[in-house]
């Protein structure tokens, strides 16, 4: 008798094992699954995201056991998952991408009341203005919280923004009643995903939510340096790196170019423009000493008349202009003496 007893005690119920090959099921369809903790989670905003996501994500709520137990004979070691399930346990079965199946159920915030004895992780404020209260018992809510306020117009106005409650502080009654009075929510809920399995992977909650900005900008600083290296060693299969390594080859050039007065067609306006600017950086170092050296500075050319000019005017330019042309080969003279060429 006890041993037929003891075999009756040992049979699973009709209902856990459907939950259990339901849940087997949807472990082989689905490839990622969401492990969400349903702590504190208020049963319409629950209802709310089930309904904005049913098309992309069947959502299931079991005993922990029982997950486990499909899971394995699914073929997923239970290990895995098994430190992530505690407590009460929403599966989120998907094809979506994890990380953005986490981005999307993290922003479903819905805001909610506060609640007497709940610690506030945030700043709450009263903000300034009508509050559409009338003067009565409430008023000693306002002394005791100390805000500010007048009476106008019948009601109790706020003089201005003031904080009742810093992070880590305990809403008191008191002021639980005002907010709800005032209509203001101070806090928000929403499902929370502690991890994710992606085909024999598992990801935690710090891996999951992942700051899109920063990992942008970790992208583009990688690219940049790869870039680089590409260019320095001059890596052929990547044009961008090409067109770098030949404009910073033809920089090299131009630099070293200028620095020995090599002269090719090629080089030769900038070679000629880098000696001309050091030349006055030279004169204008010596100042009056260049004088009794015999340095002048270089003259401004002047811009040539304009066609319509009368001819005796245009045959003076053309003088001056061959004046020009003499000097600019006494200075091209003078450039010789000074650098060597």
């Amino acid at each position: 008798m006890k041993a037929l007893h003891a075999k009756k005690r040992r049979e699973i119920p009709e209902w856990k094992k459907r939950v259990v090959a339901e849940l087997e099921e949807y472990f082989k369809t689905y490839p990622v699954v969401g492990i969400a903790d349903l702590t504190g989670m208020p049963t319409k905003q629950l209802q709310l995201i089930r309904k904005k996501f049913r098309r992309n994500i069947v959502f299931k709520v079991a005993k922990k056991n029982l997950i486990l137990l499909a899971a394995e004979r699914a073929g997923i070691e239970k290990e895995k998952i098994e430190k992530y399930i505690t407590g009460s346990t929403m599966l989120l079965f998907t094809k979506m991408n994890p990380f953005k199946m986490a981005r999307l159920i993290e922003k479903e915030k819905v805001p909610i009341p506060a609640k007497p004895g709940q610690v506030t992780d945030k700043e709450i404020v009263i903000p300034e203005g009508d509050t559409g209260i009338t003067p009565g018992p409430m008023l000693s809510v306002f002394g005791k919280l100390r805000i500010p306020y007048e009476i106008r117009k019948g009601t109790v106005y706020v003089k201005k923004d003031t904080v009742v409650a810093k992070p880590g502080d305990v809403i008191s009654t008191e002021l639980a009643g005002l907010l709800q009075q005032l209509g203001i929510q101070p806090f928000e809920v929403g499902l929370k995903l502690v991890a994710a399995y992606d085909g024999g992977v598992v990801i935690p909650r710090e891996e999951l939510l992942v700051d899109l900005e920063e990992f942008k900008n970790d992208v583009l600083e990688a690219a940049r340096e790869a870039l680089g290296l590409a260019a320095e060693i001059v890596y052929l299969p990547v044009p961008e790196a090409v067109e770098a390594a030949l404009v910073k080859a033809e920089q090299a050039i131009r630099a070293i170019a200028g620095e020995t007065g090599f002269l090719t067609s090629d080089v030769a306006e900038y070679v000629v423009g880098r000696a001309v600017s050091e030349a006055l950086a030279v004169i204008a170092a010596l100042g009056d000493k260049a004088k009794e050296l015999g340095i002048e500075e270089i003259p401004v050319a002047q811009a040539p008349a304009p066609a319509e000019e009368k001819a005796g005017e245009a045959e003076e330019e053309k003088k001056e202009e061959e004046e020009e042309e003499e000097k600019e080969v006494d200075l091209s003279e003078g450039l010789g003496g000074l650098f060597g060429f």
